[in-house]
């Protein structure tokens, strides 16, 4: 099954989250029983070259891969689709306006202006033609997600899930909680971010898209899930070896 079908049949989907660009790094992710890894190029060290070589690994361990792409670069939003990713993850999409221009980068038409030039064909094997079923397979299993990270973000919130080629919301917490504290805090837990969050989570799956939610610790993840959220990346790969050596060391010194 593809990523889109399994979030839309209502799986919790939960994810790493890579910030480092070594193979041998996603190599050992995709050992592990995650079905899906996030490739963070907006503040992780990816670029193009270890965006195509770690889509790789994954697809060839069939576990699912999204890319999160800098601020307002729509162009490697279809680069990445190129590539083989399941979904693009677009951050500081604060109207409707710049939800359709993520939307255009990502769908082929009638949807969007997604130009035709697949370096890797998706992930599912839909075949390598260019007919019309294929074009809108590719524009339903390949998923957009628009980040809600601000004030007005959240204030457009329904003109953004209106948007054609919009699969669904997914929040940084961390930026929300800066947002919605006006800079006086950074905390993605924090109890008074608890009550929008859940409003975001209602009003997409209201209007029948998807969302997504930065889960920095088991507790938050579960606490998300519970409010709705079915895309949930588990914190980062560069916690994951602090946690793992941290895990090692309590458990010899116990």
């Amino acid at each position: 099954m593809t990523l889109a079908s399994r979030l839309r049949a209502g799986e919790i989907i939960y994810s790493g989250w890579s910030s480092l660009t070594d193979p041998l790094v996603m190599e050992a992710l995709a050992r592990t029983p995650l079905d899906a890894v996030l490739l963070d190029m907006q503040h992780g060290a990816h670029d193009t070259e270890s965006i195509v070589t770690l889509i790789g690994i994954l697809r060839s361990a069939q576990k699912h891969a999204l890319v999160r792409v800098p601020v307002g670069r729509f162009d490697m939003a279809s680069r990445a689709l190129d590539f083989g990713a399941d979904g693009v993850i677009a951050p500081m999409i604060n109207n409707a306006g710049d939800a359709r221009l993520f939307a255009r980068a990502m769908k082929y038409p009638p949807l969007g202006e997604r130009s035709w030039g697949q370096l890797r064909g998706r992930p599912g094997s839909y075949g390598a033609g260019g007919s019309g079923g294929y074009l809108r397979e590719v524009n339903e299993a390949t998923l957009a997600f628009a980040m809600i990270e601000t004030r007005a973000a959240y204030e457009a919130l329904d003109d953004i899930l209106a948007v054609d080629g919009i699969d669904g919301v997914f929040v940084g917490p961390s930026d929300f909680s800066i947002a919605w504290s006006n800079g006086q805090e950074v905390d993605a837990g924090s109890e008074a971010i608890i009550e929008p969050l859940s409003a975001i989570a209602a009003k997409a799956r209201a209007a029948g898209k998807l969302c997504g939610i930065y889960g920095a610790t088991p507790a938050l993840a579960k606490r998300f899930a519970g409010l709705g959220y079915s895309y949930i990346p588990l914190s980062v790969d560069t916690a994951y070896l602090t946690l793992g050596v941290q895990s090692l060391l309590d458990a010899v010194k116990a």
